[in-house]
């Protein structure tokens, strides 16, 4: 990791009685493309406009390089944010618009025509100089936004959901250019989305939030595969959730009792007798006509659902608990209706204890 050039000390924010971010704790190295990601009302847009300075902190400490900006206004804080909405000026051109804080700072014409022309090619643009922002799509208004923004050449660029009011398409199309933009001008992108999927295109790391907590902040890979709790597993990707009690431990494989059946895990720092839960993918479960090795949990084919990629087939247990798989192809030898045995390997699905506490970054 870097150097640190936006760090979060013990920072919370009231709304009343409302404790909407709880002592986060956060540090931000240069150059990095960061997502605070979790579902609405989890703290993210909050913690993004704190270290903006459209909002105060309740109580901590937020530094940019190094240094306290808890007094400093917006302008002073050499951030710049981009927004879902755009908020271009509609009665500028493309131009005026991103030219406009440069003029604000009485930057030379020549020099700002210069950087506005750069700015368009960053952002794809050339040639949309003279359009009015009612003549351009979604998606060019979003590119003009991003450019304004990045004009002023700020040392970190926060986005707040920037993508939510686009189309499917048109949103992946932007998900790769602005990970093209972060690389190219290594400028620290802190973004906010509820999108997983877009935050494990994009993002060096992710920071899951809820409640106002940061639960787990790492990579994107090793979220999706060692969550740390029940709820980063089920919010992140498709994962199939078990519930057991740990029987026997051999090593790192552990014999789990659930309520349909005994199944195995792989994971140290358990005991026997503890309650836990197992965190399995979907794309990781399979089913068979016969038992696996140490697996005796069986289920019903209630259906199957062709997805263009892949084949999910929808299984329920005798307790009642609907669980997913996930292949590339059907096996034509199962049938709806047809009870199968249920399995996966145990070093593929992940042990999880029941209370799990805060993880600080």
């Amino acid at each position: 990791m870097g150097k640190t050039i936006v760090a979060l000390k013990n920072v919370n924010k009231w709304y009343g009685n409302n404790h909407v971010v709880k002592d986060l704790n956060l540090e931000v190295p240069e150059g990095e493309f960061l997502t605070l990601l979790g579902p609405s009302g989890c703290g993210k847009t909050t913690t993004l406009r704190m270290i903006a300075g459209f909002e105060d902190a309740s109580s901590g400490q937020i530094e940019v390089q190094g240094e306290s900006v808890e007094e400093k206004e917006p302008y002073q804080r050499d951030v710049n944010t981009v927004f879902q909405s755009y908020s271009l000026f509609p009665h500028m051109n493309v131009f005026d618009n991103i030219a406009y804080g440069p003029r604000i700072r009485k930057v030379p014409k020549d020099q700002i025509k210069k950087d506005v022309e750069e700015m368009l090619r960053l952002v794809r643009m050339t040639g949309y100089e003279e359009r009015k922002p009612d003549a351009l799509s979604g998606g060019q208004k979003q590119r003009i936004a991003i450019a304004r923004a990045l004009i002023n050449n700020p040392r970190v660029l926060l986005l707040d959901e920037p993508l939510g009011a686009l189309d499917l398409k048109l949103r992946k199309q932007m998900q790769i250019e602005l990970k093209r933009l972060q690389k190219k001008l290594g400028i620290t992108f802190i973004y906010v989305t509820h999108d997983q999927e877009e935050a494990m295109s994009m993002s060096d790391r992710i920071a899951v939030m809820k409640d106002g907590i940061i639960l787990q902040i790492d990579s994107p890979m090793e979220i999706y595969d060692r969550p740390n709790c029940r709820f980063v597993a089920d919010f992140i990707g498709e994962s199939n959730i078990l519930s057991g009690k740990v029987l026997e431990i051999e090593g790192e494989l552990m014999t789990v009792a659930t309520p349909d059946g005994n199944v195995q895990t792989k994971g140290t720092g358990f005991a026997a007798g503890e309650e836990i839960d197992i965190s399995v993918r979907t794309e990781y479960l399979s089913c068979s006509i016969e038992p696996a090795d140490r697996f005796n949990i069986k289920a019903r084919i209630r259906d199957f659902t062709n997805m263009g990629t892949v084949i999910k087939t929808s299984v329920m247990t005798a307790s009642g608990k609907e669980l997913r798989i996930s292949a590339f192809e059907q096996d034509r030898s199962l049938q709806e209706g047809q009870e199968v045995y249920l399995s996966w390997r145990p070093e593929k699905s992940v042990p999880i204890h029941r209370e799990q506490k805060e993880v600080e970054a």
